[in-house]
């Protein structure tokens, strides 16, 4: 299995673990819902810009997507800890999938890294 195969996976689970967390705060209240919107764009755009990055058109291309998806996973990090913070969803709860997305952050970067350095 190639890397960048390995990296599909691992955002579209991520997407996954947000699309069900987003299901739960759409049970609360506006505010709930009103963040639910903001992390259920950027937590899926992740794995849909990783996605698409493998079918570039030119290595260009493929950075750019990737680094699309690298803001994504920043802004999705920001959110999860939002969340967290403000105590919205129970901080234990969110531990986990907060590490992911630090991890994902970390992943693609190097990723956008090593494809400029090639370029």
């Amino acid at each position: 299995m190639s890397y960048e195969k390995k990296i599909t996976e691992r955002t579209f689970e991520y997407a996954v673990r947000i699309v069900r967390l987003c299901q739960v705060l759409e049970k609360q209240d506006r505010v709930s819902r009103t963040l639910a919107n903001q992390l259920l764009r950027s937590g899926t755009s992740v794995g849909a810009n990783t996605e698409e990055a493998q079918a570039g058109q030119s290595k260009a291309d493929f950075i750019a997507k990737m680094s699309i998806a690298r803001k994504e996973a920043r802004e999705t990090l920001y959110w999860l800890q939002l969340l967290k913070e403000t105590e919205l969803i129970n901080k234990a709860k969110l531990g986990n999938i907060i590490k992911e997305a630090d991890e994902l952050v970390r992943i693609i970067t190097s990723i956008v890294k090593t494809a400029q350095m090639k370029k």
